[in-house]
């Protein structure tokens, strides 16, 4: 998740440039928040709710997989990348692709893989679920920005662990896709 830090250094700027900044969330370079959506998002919620359901799991599955897609494009900062799609839609994806184009305009690419465990703190309605909200504690230690031109590690990296919270839901094909997320500033978990 250094890269939850890269990501969201490049995302909160992408997002600040773009002016589709959620209001109240800072840069991380201001040791303020990565977002991906708005400050209204729920940042605690309830005990997990067990995740031994099908719809649970496949809404953790996806949250992962969204992470893994942007991960995987992040190595050439490929904002096109259409697994992007498969996995978030709607404030999620426009973040994603915009903190990947900003990184592509500045030269940056990412390395290594983000370490996460999410959990899911709530499933509506509880006997079908539509809507599970994720809470993550990600770790980008071992995410790191290089310059593309250089592979030089990039001056504004700061790693470390971060709280996100995320809003996957079922689409009307039936699929989860990430529709909402939030990244905190290091240290916040």
């Amino acid at each position: 998740m250094r890269i939850f830090h890269s990501t969201a250094s490049v995302l909160v700027t992408a997002l600040v440039v773009a002016s589709c900044a959620p209001s109240t969330v800072d840069s991380p370079a201001t040791s303020g928040v990565l977002a991906g959506v708005d400050a209204s998002f729920p940042s605690e919620a309830s005990t997990p709710v067990p995740t031994t359901s099908d719809e649970v799991g496949s809404a953790l599955d996806v949250y992962r997989g969204m992470w893994q897609a942007y991960a995987d494009a992040g190595t050439t900062s490929d904002w096109r990348s259409a697994a992007l799609g498969k996995f978030a839609v709607g404030e999620a994806l426009t973040s994603l692709t915009q903190g990947l184009h900003a990184a592509y305009e500045q030269g940056v690419v990412s390395r290594g893989q983000p370490n996460l465990a999410p959990v899911a703190t709530t499933a509506e309605p509880a006997e079908a679920p539509t809507t599970v909200v994720v809470r993550d504690c990600g770790d980008s230690t071992n995410w790191t920005r290089h310059r593309a031109d250089n592979g030089e590690r990039a001056a504004d990296d700061p790693t470390g662990r971060r709280r996100i919270e995320a809003l996957v839901t079922r689409q009307s094909d039936r699929s989860w896709k990430v529709s909402r997320f939030v990244v905190r500033e290091i240290g916040s978990c």
